[in-house]
């Protein structure tokens, strides 16, 4: 259980912060950079529930919200080799599954794409077409930090690659109503 009694503790004024095993290190560490673009990720979408669409979507966002805690709280901490099984907050292989599952019982219920589509269109579509950009980013600084030396949990990198290709599907769906818009290859103009 989390107990936030005290929201400033002055740590990071000299740009430092703490992460979850209590290593204290720079704010661009590369993990702190993974660990805010999940944040980022998370925020975003969030700001898509904020705007009126398609009810049935929000349920699986709000678990997808708290599915990001769990990406946030496993690249935190470091496992050491020596971790047991349930020491620590691991994002559950699981979880990918559940979003596999979504994007095809989503995907579905689409017409075939012919076309690349640009992001736009509905407001709620917009905000999860750059929720999707936003995943990519965090999936790239995951895996910047996997390649950098840093221990990254195998599970986090596939759930942040398949929930991008989820979020492409929410805002097709959000735009169901008027259609994608379609990218015209050199463009008239």
């Amino acid at each position: 259980m989390v107990n936030l009694t005290k929201l400033y503790t002055k740590t990071g004024d000299g740009g430092r912060t703490h992460l979850g095993d209590g290593t204290q290190v720079g704010k661009t560490d590369p993990r702190v950079e993974a660990i805010g673009a999940v944040d980022e990720l998370n925020a975003i979408i969030g700001v898509a529930l904020s705007v009126d669409g398609d009810e049935s979507i929000e349920q699986i966002c709000q678990q997808i919200q708290n599915d990001l805690f769990d990406v946030g709280a496993d690249v935190c901490k470091p496992a050491p080799a020596d971790e047991q099984t349930g020491e620590s907050l691991r994002l559950d292989a699981a979880k990918t599954g559940f979003v596999e599952s979504w994007i095809d019982t989503w995907n579905d219920q689409l017409p075939s794409l012919r076309s690349f589509i640009l992001p736009g269109g509905s407001p709620r579509a917009a905000l999860f077409h750059q929720a999707r950009t936003v995943c990519r980013r965090a999936e790239r600084r995951v895996i910047s930090l996997r390649e950098s030396g840093g221990q990254v949990s195998e599970p986090v990198v596939i759930y942040l690659n398949r929930l991008s290709d989820l979020l492409f599907v929410f805002a097709r769906i959000e735009n169901r109503a008027d259609g994608d818009i379609l990218w015209e290859p050199g463009g008239e103009g």
